[in-house]
């Protein structure tokens, strides 16, 4: 029988593309985003292309309602997941904590650390019944230091930090796998969010090195859930070569 991988924020940048890679590998998947349009494409394109059952749900992990209404609501062979990739998430302004927007805060803080858990506490019940799965957080090089103006948004990816410990112990008399992988720079649609569409500003972000890409996180995610059971990697920084932390970088002059 195919496992069955539920991706969060599967409708762009690094959650797109691990539903491209697990359905490559011939994962049954359940999709979830804000954008039925895009959810629906995708999920056409890989059941046309690997042959991969595929579950679209249109929510936003900020309500608790809505979240719990969808996944309770997929029939009970879908409820068997293999593999969970906390994805959705994002970030909103650069301004110091004095200046800052207090909506973009919300929202943030919603997102990136309320949806995490909404998402994970339905999840993780399933997988406690079964007594096995998987669960990969994305946080961030934000949730590992705190760069200038960056305050709340490394605040939400430090709770990620900490929540992936905390889950590594509540699920370990069950035999659930628990993972985070914090990345550096990845081109995606990430900058053009943060700068709420200004893209002539996201592009300058990028320019200079060569940044990662959403595959790259993606291959490195499916490399962590396809080590041998006895095997779990608790942790994991990845950054493009030119860069070092949040501040030093080597970029083109």
């Amino acid at each position: 029988m195919p496992k069955i991988a539920l991706i969060t924020g599967a409708t762009a940048g690094i959650g797109e593309a691990c539903a491209r890679l697990f359905a490559s590998y011939k994962y049954n998947l359940v999709i979830t985003g804000r954008r039925t349009d895009r959810l629906q494409r995708l999920a056409d394109e890989l059941t046309r292309e690997n042959g991969v059952e595929v579950q679209v749900l249109t929510m936003d992990v900020r309500h608790r309602a809505e979240v719990e209404r969808q996944l309770n609501g997929l029939d009970e062979d879908w409820k068997a997941v293999d593999v969970l990739v906390n994805n959705a998430g994002l970030s909103q302004g650069l301004d110091s904590l004095q200046d800052g927007n207090t909506d973009d805060w919300d929202t943030m803080i919603d997102t990136n650390i309320k949806g995490l858990l909404y998402v994970t506490k339905v999840v993780s019940n399933w997988m406690i019944a079964r007594k096995d799965g998987h669960i990969v957080n994305l946080g961030s090089i934000a949730g590992k230091e705190v760069y200038q103006n960056g305050n709340v948004y490394c605040a939400s990816k430090h709770a990620v930090d900490a929540l992936n410990k905390a889950m590594r112990i509540d699920l370990l008399p069950y035999g659930i796998r628990v993972s985070a992988i914090h990345p550096g720079a990845v081109e995606t649609e990430f900058s053009e969010v943060r700068f709420k569409g200004d893209t002539d500003r996201a592009k300058k972000v990028y320019e200079g090195f060569e940044p990662l890409t959403a595959h790259d996180i993606a291959e490195t995610i499916y490399f962590m859930v396809s080590r041998p059971k006895h095997v779990n990697i608790n942790d994991l920084i990845i950054m493009p070569v030119a860069q070092a932390n949040s501040v030093y970088w080597n970029k083109e002059r």
